[in-house]
């Protein structure tokens, strides 16, 4: 039996029954990624010693009668994750020999609920764009066509999933770095709520691994199955012991509905600062007409969304506000310089961008409570929701563009150019005031590639999108292999 393709439920479950071991599973893990991960680059730092190692261990708990919520399931790490004794670059070249000597919170975390570890997946420079390429590593390929981004920054971690390199994977999340890598390639993803999820060890080099709650990003769990992501998700939360003195087990509330028919849900296809393709439209209502069909309340409108544009501007703001953090002081004065040169008038996404990057902290903490107004109206909205469907991105995944800098790119919309990082408004949706957002695969694009949606639901309600994904999956489909 091949068992690429199965999902990490599946695989424990025949694990437990004794169908197969996990060093049959991890050889032949490892076996595919030796034959088709030459034509994708997605495992960018194999370590396929130790978990051949572990698999022998996970083999021999098993015999002993210990059973764990991953153990013996091969898995992949995004590469920004710290694992003791590899590499952590974040495809910065000249920290290409920068090996932390301990693991990130979420890869002890793995290791302790008995995953196997096949190794790092590929990232783009500073894990800033929407495709996953760097001088170190080179370029990661779309297993659904060659010649496009499987995303970014979590590209590899989607690629090695729609390619069969392991059951699971963890990502981070804050620019849709999950979620449209997931979209991309047909598979799972999901951005939790802001702050369930610790993230120490997940750290640029050289800076130390510090307990930091950080703006906006998060670590989630991706998978080629929606169940797989609330298993894993139950592995990555939970506190920090560096900070609360030991772990301890997070009680989210349970999902609000268990059918269909009882969700009450909002679509958004629209948004006003860009424009929305075809093929997502497609995507977007073919969940749709999915939920009227199972007698779910639907709505395409609702006066309790808080205003898109003046949310895509504070997400730009905040966003920039701390990329810019550790840029050079000679820089930083040239960007102050261009600012203030800037129209009071201009309120294009590129001026707030360029504002956000010179934010003083009087200005974020303006715009700070500006968010928390948002997120009094997200809570309003979900009083009278229990999620919001919406694209991920404008497009499915786009052929490879390297060229110049990232402000210098455009993104072609159904033959309309759009600047590159303006595509990012639909992720800021749920990451701007912090909600948890589930990417699942909604059909195909009329050239065959995959084309996903975002389930956005309540804050530390993670268990709702969740749950709708787990109902869609069986209603509508769910991943399908590269042909």
């Amino acid at each position: 039996m091949d068992w690429n393709f199965q999902s990490a439920q599946e695989l424990a479950a025949a694990l437990h029954a004794g169908e197969v071991t996990s060093v049959e599973l991890t050889d032949e893990a490892i076996a595919r990624i030796e034959r088709d991960d030459k034509a994708i680059n997605a495992i960018c730092v194999p370590d396929f010693d130790r978990a051949r190692a572990a698999a022998r261990r996970a083999d021999e708990a098993r015999a002993r009668g210990e059973d764990r919520p991953l153990l013996g399931i091969p898995v992949t790490v995004k590469e920004c994750y710290n694992m003791a004794g590899l590499p952590t670059t974040w495809g910065m070249p000249h920290y290409a020999n920068h090996v932390p000597a301990e693991d990130a919170v979420q890869v002890s975390r793995l290791k302790a609920a008995g995953a196997v570890l096949l190794g790092k997946t590929n990232v783009p420079v500073m894990l800033r764009d929407l495709q996953s390429f760097n001088e170190i590593y080179g370029t990661t390929n779309n297993p659904w066509d060659r010649g496009r981004t499987p995303g970014g920054s979590s590209g590899g971690s989607a690629a090695a999933l729609a390619a069969g390199f392991g059951a699971l994977s963890i990502g981070s999340d804050l620019a849709g770095s999950l979620r449209t890598p997931a979209h991309f390639c047909g598979v799972y993803g999901h951005k939790p709520t802001l702050g369930l999820v610790p993230t120490r060890g997940m750290v640029a080099p050289p800076a130390p691994a510090l307990p930091i709650d950080l703006d906006l990003a998060v670590v989630g769990p991706m998978a080629r199955a929606a169940g797989d992501l609330a298993l894993l998700l139950d592995v990555m939360a939970g506190p920090d012991p560096l900070t609360h003195g030991v772990a301890y087990d997070v009680a989210l509330p349970p999902a609000r509905h268990e059918r269909l028919s009882d969700f009450r849900v909002l679509i958004i296809e629209d948004h006003p600062l860009i424009a929305t393709g075809s093929a997502v439209r497609a995507g977007v209502n073919r969940v749709t007409e999915a939920l009227v069909g199972e007698g779910a309340r639907v709505e395409r409108r609702s006066p309790l969304v808080p205003d898109p544009t003046e949310a895509a501007t504070l997400y730009m703001l905040l966003m920039l506000s701390n990329a810019a953090t550790s840029l050079p002081v000679d820089v930083y004065e040239q960007l102050r310089t261009r600012a203030a040169a800037l129209s009071a008038h201009d309120r294009s996404l590129d001026a707030a961008r360029l504002r956000g990057m010179v934010l003083s902290h009087r200005d974020w903490v303006e715009a700070n409570n500006r968010r928390e107004l948002h997120r009094q109206g997200w809570r309003r909205l979900f009083a009278e929701f229990d999620a919001v469907v919406c694209p991920i991105t404008p497009t499915p995944a786009f052929p490879h563009d390297h060229n110049g800098d990232l402000q210098d790119r455009h993104i072609d919309i159904d033959g309309v150019e759009y600047p590159y990082f303006d595509q990012l408004v639909w992720a800021g949706v749920a990451t701007m005031p912090g909600l948890p957002a589930t990417a699942i695969p909604a059909g195909r694009s009329p050239e065959g590639l995959p084309v996903g949606v975002q389930l956005i639901g309540p804050m530390f309600e993670d268990r709702t999108p969740l749950r709708l994904a787990e109902l869609l999956e069986q209603k509508i489909g769910g991943f399908q292999p590269p042909e």
